[in-house]
């Protein structure tokens, strides 16, 4: 069974759909048509859930460059008493890009991790492909999409149908691999050697906490800011997320072994997931994954 998963990131999500953009040009057909199962986190949700609607890779691009300049506009610089972007333009983004679709509608198996903070459980939203007591497939697309990138501080939590609080799939799943592994066995009824899973990162930071000469750990540390514009940087938030998905690509590899093909790249510096002037330096550094690893991913599709 041959999956697709795809990390969040925020805009470093750009890095991936470079990779895939290049994918769908050699291939000549959508992504969507060359795995049995696609998953995404965080921007990697709206990624694949575009992939499941045979969206092309190319016109996500063009979204992120677009809509980015919108979502990424503060209405707060320090988060204290709200968050740091409004969720509105996000929202309009989504709601244009899958209309009126529903998890019922899509067919194709995907998955989509998120947490629901009002009973603090982590849960993933399914398209209509399994057992429908797992999940409920009237939410409508973009709603699971958008609580799986509301990521805490910086988004607030999406309300979904007055029924809980969803927040980032980050948070425990920023790399989906391992749901996707417990997906096939459980499912599908698949064994390990059975799965093979092509998994996309977004970039691998250089995070760097080092001060030899602060003692103070509070808040600034952690979440610093930019003086004199005060802009607080995500780099706790980053931080975690990029620990997560490697610790989980740690463990894929081993259980996989050479059916987990996992494509990362280091970035050489810090690119927080909300700096839209990174944009093009992302999208070469994964035209440049591409072209490093051409042959092993056209080997991994054609198998």
């Amino acid at each position: 069974m041959k999956m697709l998963c795809i990390d969040g990131g925020g805009i470093r999500g750009v890095f991936s759909i470079a990779i895939l953009h290049a994918i769908e040009k050699q291939f000549k057909r959508p992504v969507a048509e060359m795995f049995e199962l696609l998953a995404g986190t965080s921007t990697g949700s709206i990624i694949a859930a575009s992939a499941a609607l045979k969206i092309s890779m190319g016109d996500v691009l063009e979204g992120y460059i677009k809509y980015g300049k919108k979502i990424f506009v503060k209405q707060s610089k320090v988060a204290i008493l709200k968050s740091v972007y409004s969720e509105k333009f996000l929202r309009r983004y989504l709601q244009k890009a899958f209309g009126n679709v529903t998890l019922a509608d899509i067919s194709k198996p995907l998955l989509i991790p998120a947490v629901d903070i009002t009973h603090g459980k982590p849960f993933v939203h399914r398209s209509n492909y399994g057992d429908p007591i797992k999940n409920d497939h009237s939410i409508m697309l973009w709603d699971a999409v958008l609580s799986s990138c509301s990521a805490p501080m910086y988004f607030p939590p999406n309300n979904i149908n007055n029924h809980y609080l969803a927040i980032d799939g980050g948070l425990w799943a920023n790399n989906p691999s391992l749901v996707c592994i417990t997906e096939a066995i459980d499912t599908f009824q698949k064994s390990t050697s059975e799965i093979r899973i092509l998994s996309l990162g977004t970039g691998l930071q250089e995070i760097d906490f080092s001060n030899e000469h602060e003692k103070d750990w509070g808040i600034i540390r952690w979440l610093p800011f930019q003086f004199p514009s005060m802009r607080m940087t995500p780099k706790l938030l980053d931080l975690t997320l990029n620990l997560l998905s490697e610790s989980i690509t740690y463990h894929c590899t081993h259980l996989l072994g050479e059916n987990y093909l996992r494509i990362n790249k280091e970035l050489g510096q810090e690119i927080p997931f909300d700096d839209l002037s990174f944009i093009e330096k992302l999208i070469d550094f994964g035209d440049q994954a591409y072209i490093e690893l051409k042959d092993v991913i056209t080997a991994f599709i054609e198998q």
